[in-house]
């Protein structure tokens, strides 16, 4: 599966609220998702490896699944 990581998501995570989580951590947490996500949804209760707890909305659309923003915890 791909992930695509959209540039305001990249954006998020320079702000201090969304330190420590990476886009790997992102990618890592998106593809645990099982099944399809026709809408954009949010899921909660994701951890980064530096342990900063985060949420993700995404959705899947042709290219792959898109991630559209993170919220930190």
């Amino acid at each position: 599966m791909r992930v695509i990581v959209s540039g305001h998501a990249r954006r998020r995570l320079q702000e201090d609220r969304q330190r420590g989580i990476s886009v790997n951590d992102i990618v890592k947490a998106v593809k645990g998702i099982p099944g399809t996500i026709p809408i954009a949804t949010r899921f909660r209760g994701f951890v980064s490896t530096n342990g900063r707890g985060f949420d993700i909305v995404a959705k899947d659309i042709l290219q792959g699944r898109l991630v559209i923003t993170v919220i930190g915890k």
